[in-house]
């Protein structure tokens, strides 16, 4: 029995994976004694040691370069950064290393890049980013983005359970604001998406946080939500029967518009769907800015419920 908020899902999803496979380890800056800087691994050291939960140096090259090492080696293991953010410095290694290991010469490499992502704390523009864009063009790095806290356990006993290397986002501002319990632990799959929300005059395609902004926006409208949770692999099958039921589509991040995974997802369903659509696909997601460091700021640079319902509006009035 479960019963949690977001951030003890991911604990679990931790602690359960440990006791059922000895080669999964978990290391990272303060994961251990402190237990993280937002008590993802707290209570992990206790149960199975500082062998099995490595505290690291402040170096995300470190510790990405560790975890592939002992990925390499026949572990599983699981690397934390504290920030997403962060996660640029230590890019080289897992795109064009642990990404390439399969492709260059049939190496398996087992680990999962993990941490929090996302903007909505005030948490300024060095620790509310969303990079899930600078890594969708890496062929061989999978990148997940739980939104709910059933994702959250499932997809990360999925993403250590896989043999390449996964980017899992977690955005922190669901960390302690969604509760969900469960009596059998949920189980899924990379690469499927969720419907949320069934309707048939548009459909939104999102996922991570926003989600939840967006099934408020249209709670009063007959428009599907659908919650992408893996960008690679994308539920292509998903996607495209969606916009060919509902043939208006709008395409929601809280990353930024231009150049965004955004324009990726939207170029891909005008390409397969173009017959099927009766309007243009539409984006909106976070300004071309760097993340205010201000509330009220930062609340105008998120793509808001009156921003949401706006656009899905100005989609179906076409």
């Amino acid at each position: 029995m479960f019963s949690g908020t977001y951030v003890e899902a991911i604990r679990q999803a931790l602690h359960d994976a440990m006791e059922a496979d000895p080669r999964v380890c978990c290391l990272g800056e303060d994961i251990g004694v402190y237990g993280g800087a937002f008590r993802a691994t707290e209570g992990l050291l206790d149960r199975f040691g500082p062998d099995r939960v490595l505290d690291t140096p402040i170096s995300e090259q470190a510790i990405a370069g560790s975890a592939i090492g002992l990925a390499l080696m026949g572990q599983r293991a699981v690397a934390e950064f504290q920030f997403m953010d962060f996660a640029l410095l230590a890019s080289d290694l897992m795109v064009n290393f642990a990404a390439k290991a399969h492709w260059r010469w049939g190496a398996s490499v087992p680990v999962v890049f993990r941490g929090p992502a996302g903007g909505g704390n005030g948490g300024g523009p060095f620790h509310s980013q969303n990079p899930e864009g600078h890594f969708l063009g890496s062929p061989g790095l999978k990148v997940v983005t739980p939104g709910t806290v059933r994702d959250a356990y499932a997809l990360l006993r999925a993403a250590i359970d896989d043999p390449d290397p996964v980017l899992f986002l977690e955005h922190k501002h669901l960390y302690r604001r969604l509760k969900d319990q469960w009596d059998e632990a949920p189980t899924t799959r990379l690469g499927e998406a969720a419907l949320r929300r069934d309707g048939g005059a548009a459909a939104i395609v999102t996922y991570g946080a926003v989600q939840h902004v967006a099934l408020e926006a249209v709670a009063e409208l007959d428009v599907a939500v659908l919650d992408l949770r893996t960008l690679w692999p994308l539920d292509d099958a998903a996607i495209e029967a969606l916009a060919k039921r509902t043939h208006r589509v709008l395409v929601l991040t809280e990353a930024s518009r231009t150049y965004g995974p955004g324009a990726e997802l939207a170029a891909r369903i005008q390409e397969a769907c173009f017959p099927w659509l009766d309007a243009p696909v539409m984006r909106l997601g976070g300004a071309d800015t760097p993340v205010p460091a201000s509330p009220p700021l930062e609340a105008a640079w998120l793509p808001g419920p009156a921003a949401i319902r706006a656009a899905v509006e100005r989609l179906l009035a076409w």
